[in-house]
């Protein structure tokens, strides 16, 4: 059901790749609330991913690009603001990716080449596009951006690599640029920490069905899907959340305040007790 929150509006939607991505369903929902936007990814996601599908769906073009490169983003903003007919309104940042994950490199002997990479496109590629915006000035005042982030900023998670430090960075950024840029452009910039999520990306993850169960049994309300994620980016664009800027906001189902639940401590006791049957076997 539509409100038409986002009438009238003008976005960028980086990171969109297939209907299980989340920046995909961001889309759909950006959509029916009635903005307009464009639609980039690098080359090689465009050729592999169903980006041109979406972009059907949503009347949106689809502009190539590179997001860890300064002139590709200059062209992704021009373009943008030429196809949609003025300055933008929200843009959102939904890119990430390690090779050390990948390759299954752990975090104590990882490759510092493929680490760089890690931080250059999960985390250095936000700044980029937001230093591009700004000198451009090509973000309407009251803007909206976005970037989507994981709890592994905060919290060691086994497996999650040097993806946390990029993370990490990630919310920094939007600290530090969200008060530079909201001070002199009332450009507001937040991070969404969303519950593990399985998206094509995601459910590559080893171990993630068991991570999804962990996170469902400790979080009072569930996990979030990505559907409702794209239901929060949408109010965190609309004009309802104009005074929220440089928060990294959990849209995990309470898992971020949780210690220990009972649902996760019932399981942990009964693994106990198989484990002892066993034992006396």
């Amino acid at each position: 059901m539509s409100n038409n929150l986002l009438k009238g509006k003008k976005g960028i939607i980086f990171g969109a790749l297939d209907n299980k991505s989340i920046a995909w369903k961001i889309a759909a929902r950006a959509h029916e609330e009635g903005a307009v936007f464009t639609l980039s990814n690098t080359p090689i996601a465009l050729r592999f991913g169903e980006i041109h599908q979406l972009a059907s769906t949503c009347n949106a073009e689809v502009i190539p690009a590179d997001a860890t490169s300064i002139k590709d983003l200059e062209h992704v903003f021009t373009q943008s603001m030429e196809v949609l007919g003025g300055k933008i309104d929200f843009v959102l940042h939904s890119i990430g990716m390690s090779l050390n994950v990948r390759k299954q490199k752990v975090y104590d002997d990882i490759d510092y080449d493929y680490f760089h990479k890690t931080i250059d496109i999960s985390a250095l590629s936000f700044h980029k596009m937001l230093q591009v915006a700004k000198k451009m000035d090509a973000i309407n005042e009251w803007g909206s951006v976005l970037a989507l982030s994981y709890i592994a900023a905060q919290r060691t998670l086994v497996g999650y690599n040097d993806m946390a430090d990029a993370k990490a960075l990630l919310e920094s950024i939007a600290r530090s640029f969200g008060y530079i840029y909201g001070r002199e452009k009332h450009v507001r910039i937040n991070t969404i920490s969303q519950s593990p999520t399985r998206t094509t990306a995601g459910s590559g993850i080893k171990g993630i069905d068991g991570l999804l169960d962990f996170t469902e049994r400790m979080s009072p309300l569930g996990n979030a899907t990505a559907d409702e994620c794209a239901d929060f980016s949408i109010v965190l664009f609309s004009d309802l959340s104009r005074k929220v800027t440089m928060q990294n906001i959990y849209h995990d189902g309470g898992f971020s305040s949780m210690a220990m639940s009972l649902k996760a401590m019932t399981q942990y006791n009964k693994c106990l007790e198989d484990d002892e049957d066993r034992a006396n076997a």
